[in-house]
C-alpha cells in the first residue's frame, strides 16, 4: 500500500506540471523561450537595462533568495559576453576534475553541458548548459540532480532567434 501511495503521489505531481508555461526572455536578446512547469515560480533580478545581464530564476513554489549557496531549480542568465570568452570561466573546474563536459543540441545548434560542482557556488553539484545566442552567451543551470529530468525537458523545448 505504501508503495502504491508513493507512485501515485509521483504520478500525481507529475500532471499538476502540466500544462507548463512560457518563459520568455528579452526580445532583443534573442527571444530566448522555453516551457516550464506551471508550479513554478519565475523571479527576474535583473532585466537587462541598456545592454547588461540578464538574470531569471525559476524554482517549485517560491524562488529562494538569490545567493552562492541557495538551490534555485533554474537560473536562466544572458551574459553580455561572447561565448568564446564566458566558457574559459569553466575550464579550470573541468581540468580538476570538478566538472565533467559534454555536447547537447539545444535549439539546433550544440550547447556545452558542464556536469558537477558548479562554480561561483558553494559547492553546489548541478547542471548548466552554455551556449551561444548571437553575440551573448546563454547559461541555463540547475543546482542540484533533483530538477534533473526538469531541467532535460526544458533544454529540449528551448527556442530562440539567431
Amino acid at each position: 500500500v505504501n508503495s502504491k501511495t508513493e507512485e501515485l503521489e509521483a504520478q500525481f505531481e507529475e500532471r499538476e506540471k502540466l500544462p507548463y508555461s512560457l518563459f520568455a526572455g528579452p526580445a532583443d536578446y534573442g527571444e530566448l523561450s522555453f516551457d516550464y512547469p506551471k508550479t513554478w515560480s519565475v523571479y527576474e533580478a535583473e532585466d537587462a537595462v541598456d545592454g547588461g545581464d540578464y538574470e531569471a530564476y525559476l524554482n517549485p513554489d517560491k524562488v529562494y533568495p538569490v545567493s552562492k549557496s541557495n538551490i534555485n531549480a533554474l537560473r536562466v542568465l544572458i551574459k553580455n559576453q561572447t561565448y568564446d570568452n564566458y566558457v574559459k570561466t569553466y575550464d579550470n573546474s573541468v581540468k580538476n576534475g570538478k566538472l565533467t563536459i559534454s555536447v547537447r543540441p539545444v535549439n539546433g545548434e550544440n550547447a556545452n553541458l558542464y556536469t558537477g560542482e558548479l562554480p561561483g557556488t558553494d559547492n553546489l553539484q548541478g547542471t548548466a548548459a552554455v551556449f551561444k545566442l548571437r553575440d551573448k552567451t546563454v547559461v541555463l543551470q540547475t543546482d542540484s540532480e533533483v530538477f534533473y529530468d526538469d531541467f532535460y525537458k526544458i533544454l529540449d523545448s528551448v527556442r530562440y532567434n539567431q
